[in-house]
């Protein structure tokens, strides 16, 4: 019988090891770690050709009629919207100053007894709210109060923002994404007004490190806009809530809109709450009471933001009111950013749009249960505003639909290829900028992440790995056109690399949407086949020692097994208490957030996560132990050579999971 059990735990320890060797070598053949389609990444096009006949953009016949377009709106999207399960939304248009229409879709409650009503349902519009705050700065500027282009710290009396840079943070910077920081997802919300933080304590405390020059690199950041606010409050001396309301919201008549949280008791009843579709029915997400004001508060009705979109359109104008200059307006609106001239850009506070041989400016914004966006075509002077009560693509696809209808694109043409280019250069994973770095949000990085492979006949593919995205969006190709420059042979669009100083491809500039973007090119060990290869292995071997050790060491006492039978209990139980200790929290976390939902490290991390996470550095110590029991055991040959060669192994993978872990900033739970 013991022999048995014996055998039995040798076989086991032997199938692990062979499992591991059989891993390690089908890491080095090329793979495809996710099943690919042919289906079209949205497109994204080049700037406005103007050897293009301006006849082949202009407005379809209908375009003047608010009734053929709403006949328009109405064959499709009460379709999209219930096949993307959401609830309800809102569509605005404006042209040539005035509104030219307005309509709700669906409802704002679960039981559809509440239907929109595009003058008075308000949708929380998140990140639209970013662009009523750049409007704020544009004010100042033009009162002489703020110098766009000096160092913000020079503004700032409760604190400076740290910069290791030569180049200051301007506001400049800041209103195009190019301050160096990159994106804040713990913590920017409370779950009750009481519970908010100010501004003045929020963003010291909060503010992501500079990874970047000022200036050099665009990467959306929360947390640079939310101090462009709070320049505002400073500057103004009026607190930020107050100096919209005063400034911006009342002159323009946006009586049902506020960056109030809770909104105004008079237009609480007409909020519609956000959702999520869960289990075949609807859920309701709370209030979030954001800590980011000026970057995502804004709760407004679609007739309100047609008055915006009119102000930005006239350049400053709305009705007999001001609200900017005529050309404090165009300065906001002209490119002050971009990777390429052949890409859209940056402009103050609007990011650039090229589609369908048009320039456009806009900003979209999503929140758990709400997505929206804005755009305008000052060519053409036309603004389409959209919001919906649900996160998912509708609100893009009505963007997409009205572009194709009424401004179709001219015929695409693929261009000729420059054969000099070695596109092998550009192979590789590259991952989106934005991507936190300094907090545990930094495991949402691998949904950033994109594969780039050359291909024959002088293409080059990009591809979205398929367990990150929408089935739907998954390949596009490319041919060179300049050295760092590839046109995009299904759209008239472009994307670029940029190159290192040692002249190293570095950079991948506008891949995927039409509108500004940076990835960076990852080291093979930064990979997210290598750290899912390198995370399994080390599972495995640690799962099974919190199995396998503590019968080895009862086996091992009943045994004729030459190591002291102390060492040998202590030995297993540490391996066992080891792999517990690393698995366990990482295990209860997961399950707990997805449980109580992970929407809600908006508010931070959940005093049960930290806790899980602060039992790693347990497990951390203990591998030493692990270390030290491995070299005792080789030194004085304790145990079969199995036996000590997987106990080798549980004691490698818990040492290098020490790395891994800080990596993902998991051992020292960063918040």
């Amino acid at each position: 019988m013991k022999n048995w059990k014996k055998v039995l735990i040798k076989l086991t320890k032997s199938v692990i090891l062979a499992v591991l060797c059989m891993s390690l070598v089908a890491t080095s053949y090329p793979t495809s770690a996710i099943a690919q389609s042919n289906n079209l990444i949205p497109s994204q096009s080049s700037p406005p050709d103007p050897s293009i006949d301006s006849s082949q953009t202009q407005a379809a016949p209908g375009l003047d009629d608010p009734q053929e377009l709403e006949a328009f709106l109405d064959a499709f999207l009460p379709q999209e919207m219930e096949q993307e399960h959401t609830l309800g939304g809102v569509v605005s248009v404006v042209k040539d100053g005035r509104l030219f229409f307005v309509k709700g879709y669906g409802f704002i409650d679960p039981e559809k007894t509440i239907p929109v009503d595009g003058d008075r349902t308000l949708f929380r519009v998140a990140s639209l709210s970013k662009l009523f705050t750049d409007t704020a700065i544009m004010q100042l500027y033009e009162r002489g109060l703020l110098d766009l282009n000096a160092d913000v710290n020079q503004y700032l009396q409760a604190f400076k923002i740290q910069n290791p840079f030569d180049r200051p943070i301007t506001a400049a910077n800041l209103m195009t994404q190019t301050d160096g920081t990159t994106q804040r997802l713990l913590g920017i919300a409370a779950p009750t007004a009481a519970e908010m933080t100010a501004l003045e304590r929020f963003i010291p405390d909060r503010m992501p490190p500079l990874i970047f020059p000022p200036g050099e690199i665009y990467a959306y950041s929360n947390m640079g806009i939310t101090l462009l606010g709070y320049l505002v409050q400073t500057i103004s001396e009026t607190p930020f809530v107050e100096y919209v309301e005063q400034n911006i919201l009342q002159p323009l008549g946006m009586q049902r809109s506020a960056f109030q949280q809770p909104v105004p008791p008079e237009l609480q009843f007409a909020l519609s709450p956000g959702y999520r579709y869960q289990n075949q029915r609807f859920n309701s997400y709370p209030f979030l009471y954001f800590n980011i004001a000026p970057a995502a508060a804004l709760s407004a009705t679609a007739t309100d933001m047609a008055n915006f979109m009119i102000a930005h359109l006239q350049k400053g104008k709305y009705g007999s009111t001001r609200i900017l200059e005529e050309s404090t307006a165009e300065l906001m609106h002209q490119q002050h950013f971009t990777h390429h001239p052949k890409l859209p850009g940056s402009a103050y506070g609007f990011h650039e749009r090229f589609e369908n041989n048009l320039r456009m400016i806009g900003h979209v914004g999503s929140m758990p249960g709400y997505s929206s966006s804005l755009t305008l075509i000052p060519e053409k002077n036309i603004g389409i505003f959209t919001a919906f009560n649900s996160l998912g693509s509708v609100s893009s696809n009505v963007l997409t639909r009205f572009f194709d209808r009424y401004y179709p694109a001219p015929p695409v043409t693929v261009p000729n290829a420059i054969a000099e280019v070695d596109l092998k250069r550009f192979e590789g994973t590259y991952q989106d900028l934005e991507h936190p770095r300094d907090t545990l949000a930094k495991l949402t990085a691998p949904f950033g992440h994109l594969h780039v492979k050359a291909e024959g006949n002088n293409r080059l593919a990009i591809e979205t790995p398929g367990l990150y995205f929408p089935s739907s969006i998954t390949r596009k190709k490319l041919v060179p056109v300049e050295p760092l420059l590839l046109k995009q042979i299904d759209d008239d669009g472009y994307t670029a690399f940029g190159e290192d100083a040692s002249d190293k491809v570095r950079y991948l500039f506008n891949p995927i949407n039409a509108k500004i973007g940076a990835f960076q090119k990852l080291p093979w060990y930064e990979t997210i086949v290598f750290q899912l290869w390198f995370a399994g292995i080390c599972v495995v071997l640690l799962l099974s020692a919190c199995f396998i050790s503590p019968i080895s060491k009862w086996i091992n006492r009943s045994s004729n097994s030459k190591a002291p039978y102390k060492f040998t209990r202590y030995a297993h139980l540490m391996a066992a208490f080891a792999g517990g200790l690393y698995l366990f929290p990482l295990i209860a976390s997961g399950l707990f957030l997805w449980m109580t939902g992970a929407w809600k490290l908006a508010y931070g991390v959940p005093m049960a996560v930290s806790f899980l996470l602060h039992l790693l550095p347990i497990a951390a110590i203990l591998s030493l132990g692990l270390l030290i029991s491995s070299i005792f055991a080789w030194k004085n040959q304790y145990w079969s050579w199995q036996s000590r060669l997987y106990y080798s192994f549980v004691t490698l993978a818990a040492l290098l999971f020490i790395p891994f872990l800080y990596y993902w900033n998991l051992l020292i739970a960063k918040t």
